[in-house]
């Protein structure tokens, strides 16, 4: 189909599409079916089960195809994009699993508030609330103890603390995303999502320095 479809642009594959060239679904979801891989590996750390998240952002991939509209919608790139998270992230909410992060993750993001609080830096836009996860293999047991401990208070925090969206906005921040992605997947406005990560680094800094 590569040959057949390659040289033309999704937008006048889905024209084609609605004059009646249904072969053309297979081939748009053949061609992304790699954002939705990388899509579950980045959800994949909210807790759900990286398999049943690709079937979900294949779901929501077909549904971009159903639904896109040419004089409405942006790119379908874009469209496609932004149907593929919500569906993958409504399943995972619907599971019940996205509560806490995993918890190298807190961990991650414990080691890296808690070293900024020491330093006394200041925040920045470049400022990231989770560190690279590192590998922690050669740690002993009572290092992976007090990282255990660690993640315990970080969970109570993030309960007491946050806000029910400011949890969801901290869950999808953790994925990589950013405010504006996460406004997308959450149906709100950008502005709105930026003050909420903001409060969000606040108050872990606040708490956490403590």
């Amino acid at each position: 189909m590569q040959d057949l479809y390659g040289q033309y642009s999704d937008e006048e594959l889905i024209v084609r599409l609605r004059d009646g060239e249904e072969q053309i679904t297979d081939y748009i979801m053949d061609k992304y079916k790699h954002l939705v891989k990388s899509k579950a590996k980045s959800m994949y750390i909210l807790g759900a089960d990286n398999d049943d998240l690709i079937q979900e952002g294949m779901i929501g991939l077909f549904k971009a195809v159903r639904d896109y509209d040419i004089g409405r919608d942006a790119s379908f790139f874009t469209f496609a994009d932004l149907c593929i998270s919500r569906q993958m992230y409504t399943a995972v909410q619907a599971s019940g699993r996205q509560k806490h992060a995993p918890l190298n993750t807190y961990v991650s993001l414990y080691s890296h508030v808690s070293r900024r609080m020491g330093d006394g830096e200041q925040d920045g836009e470049e400022a990231q609330l989770q560190n690279v996860l590192v590998s922690r293999a050669g740690q002993s047991p009572e290092e992976m103890l007090i990282d255990r401990e660690n993640v315990e208070r970080i969970e109570k925090i993030i309960e007491r603390e946050l806000s029910a969206f400011e949890k969801q906005v901290l869950d999808l921040y953790l994925t990589g995303m950013s405010y504006v992605q996460i406004a997308k997947v959450l149906g709100r406005d950008g502005k709105s999502t930026d003050n909420a990560l903001q409060r969000i680094k606040g108050k872990l800094r606040r708490v956490i320095g403590n």
